[in-house]
């Protein structure tokens, strides 16, 4: 059978396009969600640690994304370490995060498209999204990934004049003013809120086999990445709970909730109707924008992996014979995405897929230590500095972030939980109809 071979097409420049636009929309929606938990200290704290576990986690995923430049990612690493059972679980695990992120960013997209046109229903302005995005990247990952370069820079640009034009108003009185509403317990309940900020940077590895050079270009593109997500996050909380306290980017002037710090921040100061406010929320929308389509470009290399060894059907292996791209795969993740926005649980979704990520992340961290030693000689273009100190750190926040994530959400770690181990039971059974 003739393999299934990908475009090699991506430069470094892409690769940060593609790492910071998977990630950018966490800046604009849901983070500031983990006040409410945890209060300024207590979301800062957690931040602080979640910075920490994806700097060290990046490092030590790039060792194993040039040494293995595969599609499959976590998988792919998680196989040859660990062997096919933990490759299986790492490639679920991958598979729910980046399959299940894209729908609440989708709706996050409907919400702000239905601000300026309130006759046009949210959900149908979220499916009308995946159409065209999952179009636009099976008509090719050069176009796709220059596309998610254009509007990642547009929505960078938009957080640095956010912070620009709040950071003249900023008070440090206002990041102590009911720091701790829930007491230390907040930092732990605020844990997802801050690995939002972060959500989808190992996307990166995904398109190994498309990036040109990938043993050297993805440590560019990881790196710069993470650098620059680091930065935009400390200065987009600042500056967003620097103006008047974390309850002003919370709740609206009715008390509800609002998912939506920003608009809430620049309505604080300059009022929902003036025009400086009404083009920045417009821009805004590029950041969500950049995510929804990054994840959709990320999600549909990862369902290809499993296609291709076997573990979904193998017409998910297919490449579109024009554009070289995983166009079967990226209509499966579609209609995934469709069934879990008619749900319309925005949150829930959400918090599902940062299981996925975690999982993914402390199972990574294991074959990077484990492949150190079962495989000394591998080639390893990058490997991660103060090793084994960082992948260790790595695991540790990791493990620390999944247990505090099931304490609070007893009902939905079930439910991610019963998804794991009935996926690793069906593995089980047909396990013997995979081949080696």
């Amino acid at each position: 059978m003739e393999q299934q071979v990908l475009k090699r097409t991506l430069t470094p420049l892409m690769l940060w396009g593609l790492g910071v636009g998977y990630v950018i929309s966490g800046m604009y929606f849901g983070w500031n969600l983990g006040l409410e938990k945890g209060g300024t200290w207590g979301l800062g704290i957690a931040t602080l640690f979640i910075v920490v576990m994806y700097a060290c986690f990046t490092f030590s995923y790039a060792e194993l994304a040039c040494a293995i430049p595969k599609a499959g990612g976590g998988f792919d690493y998680a196989t040859r370490a660990l062997g096919k059972k933990w490759g299986f679980i790492a490639g679920i695990a991958q598979i729910i995060e980046f399959t299940f992120a894209p729908p609440a960013i989708a709706f996050a997209i409907g919400a702000y498209f239905n601000l300026f046109f309130p006759n046009i229903p949210i959900l149908y302005i979220a499916i009308t999204s995946y159409l065209i995005f999952t179009a636009l990247n099976i008509y090719g990952v050069k176009a796709a990934a220059i596309f998610e370069l254009v509007i990642t820079i547009l929505a960078v640009a938009e957080l640095l004049l956010f912070a620009g034009l709040t950071l003249p108003h900023f008070e440090i009185k206002n990041l102590s003013q009911n720091a701790l509403p829930n007491g230390w317990a907040g930092i732990f309940a605020a844990i997802p809120f801050a690995i939002w900020f972060f959500l989808g940077i190992e996307g990166v590895a995904n398109v190994a086999e498309e990036t040109i050079r990938p043993q050297k270009t993805i440590l560019i593109g990881f790196g710069s990445a993470i650098f620059t997500l680091t930065i935009l996050c400390f200065l987009t909380f600042i500056s967003a709970v620097g103006i008047g306290g974390w309850e002003k980017i919370v709740y609206k002037s009715d008390g509800s909730i609002s998912d939506s710090p920003l608009p809430l921040a620049l309505g604080e100061l300059f009022g929902n109707n003036s025009s400086l406010y009404h083009l920045l929320i417009t821009i805004g929308l590029l950041g969500l924008v950049a995510s929804f389509h990054g994840l959709i470009l990320a999600s549909g290399r990862a369902t290809f992996e499993f296609g291709r060894v076997g573990y979904f059907p193998k017409a998910l292996e297919k490449i579109h014979p024009k554009f070289k791209t995983p166009a079967n795969a990226l209509v499966f993740n579609m209609v995934i995405g469709i069934g879990a926005l008619l749900t319309e649980k925005t949150a829930e979704i959400i918090t599902i897929s940062v299981f996925g990520a975690l999982t993914l992340y402390a199972v990574s961290m294991v074959s990077v230590i484990r492949l150190r030693k079962t495989e000394p000689t591998l080639e390893r273009p990058f490997k991660v500095p103060l090793y084994p100190l960082l992948p260790i750190l790595a695991l540790v926040i990791a493990l620390v972030s999944i247990i505090a994530m099931i304490y609070y959400n007893h009902v939905l770690g079930g439910i991610y939980l019963g998804i794991l181990i009935s996926s690793l039971v069906a593995f089980s059974f047909f396990d013997k109809k995979i081949p080696n």
